[in-house]
């Protein structure tokens, strides 16, 4: 009786062990290779960046030197966004068929290109030309960046490196804005023409540098490849036994079956896009169509609450709250980079200790309060028949409040979130759904705003905006549920039921039929496998 006893002590004391050993550590160190890949993917977004920061202040010269209208400088200025449509569109398939690595280098190849045509453009429609190739990069690179990242990243810092897209998205306004600054002493014919070529130079050295780095793991184990995932899931992982997870639930969401340890194995049915665009929009799943909806709504927000007018028209805002001077109103557009640039990376270190949906709810609601104030001093500038300095450094201050208030929370979240919610089969086809409704969005703002000011004044254009972003805040708070701490495959099952609560960490779980509590299927076999060990030892 008493060796029963201390039998089944030992036996409760080995299953305790194993599951302190089976728990992932609290606060696992950052992987170091994962890192080095994220950045040089996500480097690829310095090109929009760079593209949408130097349009803002080149804008000036190029109005001069080509004798264009608003109108025309309006088009100019947003037709890269619906170019990047066509980029963003190609992209999900391409990443399917040549991989996602090779999809950022073409990016910055089709981009480099782009570049070097704007940059040696002799008239308006050679320009066009130039955007539209640029546009057709810039799209590819918004898609694919993301993605990649999301795919390569470890659930402990996954939304701190899928948020290095954002990072270096705002690192490129910042350096279009200095350079929008430091050629502006040229010659009016030349500066702009400098400002808008000299970005080919960073796009052949990013095509370069993304070469050294690995394929995605789910892309590998999508085309069987399985020896190749299981070494990068190695080097890219907090563990061995968290990689071997990852492979489990990569494994199974692909279709194939847990038992298979081959290092290559035949596919039936390889994914190279076939049969998505069914899943997505004609017979959706519950859980697939909240998604959906979840995706393209934080993309359609993020862009409609104004970020770019902002952007993109800083100087011309700048104007209309009473700066008048081109090299003051560069200077506080470079403040306004300074600021994106600040608080993205704040928001990088909150992501993953904060969570995704407090920090966007916080993040929207200090971007209503900054553009209601924008158009209260806005509007009293435009009534006022004197220079008012209150109201202009209000004007200025609010500004500058409403793109801290963007960074820290939407502008990285819409990437973070929209790429990590989809299932494997469906993300590089839903990741680029999601950027064309960002860009068609963002082109929409950017090539309206100085026609929408004039037909209802600066400060009714920022009344609209704030109402837009008290849509957006309601729409995050009831469609989007926490994401943060979970696996990619364990995302799919917080979606579904517009009024789940899922802001708790867990490992995923089942009911089942007799109201007892599962653990999800990649958790239960690697928790048996524990357990079948324990038993031969």
């Amino acid at each position: 009786m008493a060796a029963d006893k201390a039998e089944t002590t030992v036996d409760s004391a080995k299953a305790e062990n194993i599951i302190e050993d089976f728990d992932p550590p609290k606060k696992p160190k950052r992987n170091k290779f994962a890192f080095a890949c994220a950045i040089l993917a996500s480097m690829t977004s310095i090109l929009l960046g760079y593209d949408v920061g130097v349009m803002s202040g080149a804008s000036i010269y190029i109005k001069r030197d080509l004798q264009i209208s608003d109108v025309e400088l309006e088009v100019l200025t947003g037709i890269i966004n619906i170019h990047a449509l066509i980029g963003s569109c190609l992209a999900g398939r391409t990443s399917d068929w040549i991989g996602r690595r090779y999809t950022i280098v073409l990016a910055g190849t089709i981009f480099f290109v782009g570049a070097l045509l704007m940059g040696f453009a002799p008239n308006y429609a050679f320009l066009m030309f130039g955007r539209f190739v640029a546009g057709v990069g810039v799209g590819y690179a918004l898609m694919i960046a993301p993605v990649y990242t999301a795919e390569v990243s470890p659930a402990s810092s996954r939304g701190f490196l899928t948020s290095f897209p954002e990072v270096f998205i705002n690192m490129g306004v910042l350096f279009g804005y200095v350079s929008n600054f430091a050629f502006s002493k040229l010659p009016t014919h030349l500066g702009w023409r400098f400002m808008l070529g000299v970005s080919a130079i960073p796009s052949v050295l990013l095509a370069v540098g993304v070469l050294a780095m690995p394929e995605s793991p789910r892309w590998l184990v999508m085309q069987g490849r399985l020896g190749d995932a299981r070494h990068v899931l190695n080097k890219t992982s907090d563990s061995k036994e968290e990689a071997e997870l990852r492979l489990l639930d990569i494994k199974e969401a692909a279709g194939i079956p847990e038992n298979c340890s081959h290092d290559v194995v035949q596919v039936i049915k390889k994914n190279h896009g076939e049969g998505i665009w069914k899943e997505l929009l004609l017979h959706p799943t519950p859980s697939v169509r909240h998604i959906l909806i979840a995706a393209l709504g934080i993309h359609f927000f993020q862009q409609a609450s104004g970020i770019d007018a902002i952007v993109l028209y800083g100087p011309r805002i700048f104007e209309k709250a009473g700066i008048t001077s081109d090299t003051y109103k560069l200077l506080a557009n470079i403040a306004i980079g300074f600021f994106k640039m600040m608080f993205i990376l704040v928001a990088t270190f909150l992501l993953d200790r904060v969570g995704r949906r407090p920090l966007l709810l916080t993040s929207v609601g200090g971007m209503i309060v900054c553009l209601a104030s924008l158009g209260v001093t806005l509007t009293i500038i435009d009534h006022s028949h004197r220079k008012l300095m209150w109201a202009v450094g209000l004007s200025t201050a609010s500004l500058l409040a409403f793109v801290a208030s963007f960074s820290i929370g939407a502008g990285p979240i819409a990437w973070v979130y929209s790429t990590e919610i989809f299932p494997l089969r469906l993300r590089a086809q839903g990741a680029s759904m999601g950027v064309v409704v960002n860009r068609a969005t963002s082109g929409v703002i950017s090539m309206t705003f100085i026609s929408l000011y004039k037909a209802i004044t600066i400060g009714g254009a920022f009344f609209l905006f704030t109402g837009i972003a008290t849509v957006s805040w309601v729409f995050f708070f009831i469609m989007l549920p926490e994401t943060q701490g979970k696996t990619l495959e364990e995302i799919e099952g917080c979606f579904g039921n517009f009024t789940r609560k899922s802001n708790i960490k867990e490992v995923n779980v089942e009911n089942n039929s007799n109201g007892q509590i599962q653990l999800g299927t990649a958790a239960r076999h690697a928790m048996h496998n524990c357990l079948e060990q324990s038993v031969d030892t």
